[in-house]
């Protein structure tokens, strides 16, 4: 399952020159993931009633195009991998061209509320993930 958001760029993640400054666009990924997560029933507190947490340990993000003050885009994100890790990869396109402007990727640990990585995604985690309730 894919999820798209859109989002228009506000004057603050600007430089002087205009164009967006290369850190917020992990910011403009964790819209897309916050959104695939809710799709999933999994939206913070979700995490914590399950008893789990999902911190990021690896993101990589590629820039392919400038993206400037008012611009609109679109953001992407589906789960590419969940089973010692899951993975997020994402696109940044712009809205009315559809040009690529960046992809990339998260991946985040699964660990319990004490803070214990465990060693693979849970089956009940990897239920929720597909779109299934845990049986």
């Amino acid at each position: 399952m894919t999820i798209s958001v859109q989002h228009q760029i506000p004057f603050h993640d600007v430089d002087s020159l205009g164009i967006v400054w290369h850190g917020h666009h992990y910011k403009y990924f964790e819209l897309a993931r916050t959104a695939l997560y809710r799709s999933l029933g999994l939206d913070i507190q979700d995490m914590q009633r399950i008893g789990f947490s999902f911190p990021v340990i690896e993101t990589q993000c590629r820039y392919t195009g400038s993206l400037r003050y008012g611009q609109q885009i679109t953001i992407s994100a589906h789960i590419s991998a969940q089973d010692y890790y899951i993975q997020i990869s994402y696109r940044i396109n712009d809205t009315q061209s559809g040009q690529r402007a960046a992809h990339g990727h998260t991946k985040q640990a699964v660990c319990d509320l004490a803070g214990n990585l465990q060693p693979c995604v849970p089956d009940s985690v990897q239920h929720l993930l597909t779109g299934h309730a845990a049986s």
